[in-house]
């Protein structure tokens, strides 16, 4: 059983490593993986009460795997163990798994027992009853080529179980990326409230002394009720983001989720044919359609093996009284008869038929897989130009047009004070660092949905790395803290 190693710091946030490879027996219990942060989950064994994973013991406090703690990793780990969707997906693996010990087993061997209402006397003596047992033996191979039909199907159930959990990780790390955006939103637009407070101060401060106009009050005004109603707008909004993250937790709607998430910082360090030839290997999208396409091919040698006929072996035991003549040589022995059988397969059209069904059913589920292949490049394709695109404006707005804006609004700033510029420039050159912040931000949160589906699609982490380490931003401050710099000036 091979195991994937995740590398760079997206590992950590996605949390499940998935299978390469078939286990020994797909009826065995899923293993648990050992270098993810999931590695404490344990899978019940086949005694185990249903469910048991994703809840505690009555009445325990809830073990360290339960507790969210803030970070993405304990989110995710939360909604792996309450998830419905997870558990159905779990359960309906057991229910294909379960089919394995069915379908490899001999049919149940036949009882006769017969009485005799006219006992037949023969020369040994009366017969009176009769007893046999039969069993049928399937012909040669029939039954491990069922069983191993049975076994691919819980390997494409197994791959479904896990295209879930992906699903669910995905869903969990995008709803944290639009908290957390909110979240800075939010801070955004107070520390620019807090500065145009202080602008509004200056305007009214002058317009004391007769330096300023009325027009430029009520217009600092207007703009700081107009952020007012911002900030209010997206504190209402916030609880819908909160709802959305704690359906995917299975929790109640209002379930806390603390600010301040953080976040992992990284951009992926392949490019989109790399990372498409990665996913043709582990995506369990197609891993699972793999494991029904070598079913569907076993089930054809099982619709062959249909035509030909099953060996039914037997024994009969005949209860006989004592003859009437006791001197007679064997008399009252009970006769022992051993019987062979075998059914008829004549009907041959019936059997033809099933075959081309079974390869019909083949080809069909090939041409699925054709299908999704093509469908998961084009959605890798178009997840990385929606990260790189993200990256490459995160990029702008951080080392070109916010330090710009800011340098901007210093200047627009001093000459206010020194009357070289209107109010009007100044108002203007803080609105527009407010919104390149915001957008950066928007940006920042656009580039790690994009990894978590990228992620998703491939079935693995993929490389990243720091997306800080790829920037030049020596020397540069942050927009947050000009905002508070430029207030106290």
């Amino acid at each position: 059983m091979a195991i994937c190693q995740c590398v760079g710091p997206s590992g950590a946030v996605l949390g499940l490593l998935l299978l390469a490879g078939c286990s020994t027996s797909p009826f065995d219990s899923p293993p648990v993986q050992t270098q993810s942060i999931f590695h404490r989950l344990s899978i019940p064994t086949d005694n185990a009460e249903p469910g048991s994973i994703y809840r505690t013991a009555a009445n325990d406090e809830p073990s360290s795997s339960m507790v969210v703690d803030g970070s993405p990793e304990s989110y995710i780990r939360y909604a792996l163990f309450h998830s419905p969707a997870v558990e159905r997906s779990y359960q309906q693996w057991r229910v294909a798994s379960e089919r394995l010990p069915q379908v490899r087993a001999l049919p149940d061997p036949r009882l006769n027992i017969g009485f005799f209402l006219d006992e037949v006397e023969t020369r040994v003596g009366p017969q009176q009853a009769k007893v046999g047992i039969q069993q049928t033996f399937p012909w040669i191979g029939k039954l491990q080529d069922r069983q191993d039909a049975a076994a691919k199907g819980a390997m494409a159930a197994w791959y479904k179980y896990q295209e879930t959990q992906l699903i669910v990780v995905e869903r969990v790390l995008i709803a944290l990326e639009n908290i957390a955006y909110l979240d800075k939103a939010i801070a955004i637009t107070k520390e620019n409230y807090a500065l145009l407070e202080s602008f509004e101060e200056v305007v009214r401060a002058r317009y004391r002394v007769g330096m300023g106009s009325h027009p430029e009050l009520i217009r600092a005004q207007v703009e700081l009720g107009q952020l007012e109603d911002r900030i209010i707008g997206l504190e209402a909004l916030r609880p819908s983001y909160v709802a959305n993250l704690n359906a995917v937790l299975n929790r109640d709607p209002e379930g806390e989720v603390l600010a301040g998430l953080k976040l992992p910082n990284t951009v992926a360090s392949q490019d989109a044919k790399q990372i498409t030839k990665i996913a043709q290997e582990w995506s369990p999208v197609l891993q699972s359609t793999i494991q029904r396409i070598e079913q569907a091919r076993i089930k054809t040698e099982i619709a062959r093996k249909d035509g030909k006929p099953d060996l039914t072996v037997g024994i009969e035991y005949i209860v006989t009284d004592e003859a009437a003549n006791p001197t007679i040589a064997e008399s009252g022995d009970d006769p022992i008869m051993l019987t062979f059988g075998i059914n008829l397969p004549i009907w041959r059209e019936k059997y033809d038929a099933g075959v081309r069904e079974s390869i019909a059913q083949r080809l069909s589920i090939s041409r699925e897989f054709d299908g999704q292949t093509n469908a998961l490049s084009a959605q890798i394709y178009q997840a990385w130009f929606e990260h790189t695109d993200a990256d490459r404006r995160v990029r702008l707005y951080e080392d070109s047009l916010i330090p710009k804006a800011q340098e901007s609004l210093s200047a627009s700033l001093g000459g206010f004070r020194t009357g070289d510029s209107e109010f009007l420039d100044l108002l203007d050159t803080q609105r527009t660092l407010l919104e390149f912040a915001i957008a950066g931000e928007r940006a920042r949160s656009d580039r790690g949905k994009a990894l978590a589906t990228l992620n998703r699609l491939v079935g693995r982490a993929i490389q990243t790395q720091d997306a800080d380490s790829t920037q030049r931003t020596t020397g540069q401050t942050s927009p947050h803290t000009s905002h508070d710099s430029e207030g106290e000036s």
